[in-house]
């Protein structure tokens, strides 16, 4: 990495991070991306959900929240009530989409890009529910050019 010497004889190095050194001076003055990466950012919304004097799990309530949803879910299917239990994992993960969306912070709820996790949280929502209210026997949700590409699938 190249270096320039200011005013004041330190240098300033030239990568992508323009953050301030201890006197507040900038230490990075490129927008280029360093050659070595030596910490990884914390995603967008990525902060607490509550105060820093709050208790540990009232600082991640968005995740908990998600959790315990899923969680609940989990127990409903493994006592035979497979519909609920999975519309409530896919309703979990929705809720999950829509508090990324909503909350400016929602602690370790955010993973990545702020975009990515609401679409990853929504497409993987959306696809479960779809597959449980499409479940047999008895769906409540018939797609016909499902069965009739099942059918054609099959036969040939």
């Amino acid at each position: 990495m190249p270096a320039e010497d200011t005013r004041d004889g330190a240098e300033t190095v030239r990568d992508a991070i323009s953050a301030p050194d201890a006197e507040g001076r900038p230490r990075r003055v490129t927008r280029r991306f360093p050659l070595f990466t030596r910490d990884t950012a914390r995603p967008e919304g990525g902060g607490r959900a509550a105060s820093g004097g709050a208790p540990a799990p009232a600082r991640q309530w968005p995740l908990l929240v998600v959790l315990g949803t899923v969680g609940l879910g989990l127990l409903l299917t493994a006592f035979d009530a497979f519909r609920v239990g999975t519309l409530l994992i896919g309703a979990a993960l929705l809720a999950g989409a829509v508090l990324r969306w909503m909350l400016p912070g929602v602690g370790m709820l955010a993973v990545r890009s702020r975009f990515t996790d609401i679409s990853t949280y929504g497409v993987l929502g959306l696809a479960i529910v779809l597959l449980a209210l499409m479940a047999q026997p008895h769906p409540l949700l018939e797609i016909p050019f499902l069965s009739n590409t099942l059918h054609f699938t099959m036969t040939k």
